[in-house]
């Protein structure tokens, strides 16, 4: 009988593909685990792209700074505790309309809380467009954000691709 396993940031196994047709080169198969295990807090590593459409990990660890994003962005935890805390800004949007991906805004934004959301293993949220949102983890987890490619997103291909 097969057991499923599910990792986490203290306990992961590296997986591998294997290749019918074509070159390891061209998949990026990561696991997401290693990555957040080797990220600064909150660096949004791209593990999955799509044209411009990219999965973020993150190494959730504290409070993150104040995000937001022209457009819906979602989020799920791997791993650990983590609260999202929203604003609604109080002078419209904080993102410039044309601007992809997320925007790490500096200082607290002026606005009206909107509440937070607890999530853990498992749980996802979105993170609507326009809003400022930011992460609080008690203790160090993991999220997949998926959002645009943007500024913000860094992309490590040489580092965490399996080849």
């Amino acid at each position: 009988m097969q057991q499923t396993v599910f990792g986490s940031l203290k306990s992961f196994h590296k997986g591998a593909i294997e290749i019918i047709n074509g070159k390891p080169g061209h998949y990026a198969m990561s696991n997401v685990f290693e990555v957040a295990s080797h990220a600064e807090p909150y660096e949004k590593i791209v593990v999955g792209k799509n044209l411009k459409y990219v999965i973020e990990t993150l190494r959730a660890e504290g409070i993150s700074p104040w995000f937001s994003a022209s457009h819906d962005e979602f989020v799920v935890v791997l791993d650990g505790e983590i609260d999202v805390h929203f604003i609604k800004p109080s002078d419209g949007s904080l993102v410039d309309a044309s601007t992809e991906g997320s925007v790490r805004l500096e200082g607290n934004p002026a606005g009206q809380a909107m509440g937070r959301v607890r999530l853990r293993r498992g749980h996802q949220a979105l993170l609507p467009a326009a809003a400022a949102y930011r992460f609080d983890a008690a203790t160090t987890g993991v999220l997949l954000v998926q959002t645009i490619l943007g500024r913000h997103s860094v992309e490590k291909w040489a580092d965490i691709c399996v080849r």
